[in-house]
């Protein structure tokens, strides 16, 4: 009882503070780069107890992701051989990575938004698409484009639902990601027959 008052008291003083803004970019960074967990806990509560920032928190949140893109992004293209092994053991599996390093060749950046989008560990689709030598330019902006819509997306339900946005995304999560998928490979497929 007395971890949960302090843990409360704790993300209470962190929502007040001054360095609420580059707190969510620095573990947006990390979120994206070392820990696989979804930032949305963090951001949902941020956003309902700021609304008066949530714009800037998707911003910031999604700056954080795209910044530790290009660090996944360098760690594929310049180090695969040193830590490679490492990170697909720690995120994947080594066919899993033959998989996404495949798809990167083929569809890359309908594949890096894909993976932005959904909740699956994206420090692979960084490695992959540093790995493979993937364009960098191309690289960056579908992860801004997919990390937009998730962040920007959040703060669009919290704008509209207000303290409601933690129990309407709870509870419709996996049909807005399902859906969220079906549009993006629907996209993919359009600007394959283009």
């Amino acid at each position: 009882m007395a971890l949960q008052k302090k843990l409360k008291q704790k993300t209470r003083n962190f929502i007040e503070s001054k360095h609420m803004l580059s707190g969510i970019t620095i573990a947006s960074f990390l979120e994206s780069t070392i820990v696989p967990i979804p930032l949305e806990a963090v951001m949902v509560p941020l956003m309902q107890a700021q609304r008066e920032k949530l714009w800037l928190i998707a911003l910031m949140a999604t700056l954080g992701c795209v910044v530790g893109a290009l660090f996944g992004y360098a760690l594929g293209y310049y180090l695969f051989d040193a830590v490679g092994d490492w990170v697909i053991s720690a995120f994947s599996s080594p066919e899993q990575f033959e998989n996404v390093k495949q798809k990167m060749h083929n569809q890359g950046f309908w594949f890096v938004i894909t993976l932005g989008i959904v909740p699956i560990p994206f420090q692979i689709a960084m490695l992959a698409a540093g790995a493979t030598k993937y364009s960098l330019g191309l690289f960056l902006l579908a992860s801004a484009i997919a990390r937009s819509i998730r962040y920007f997306g959040l703060a669009i339900v919290v704008y509209y639902a207000g303290n409601q946005a933690e129990r309407i995304i709870s509870k419709h999560k996996v049909k807005a990601m399902i859906s969220l998928t079906i549009l993006v490979l629907l996209g993919w497929g359009i600007s394959t027959l283009l």
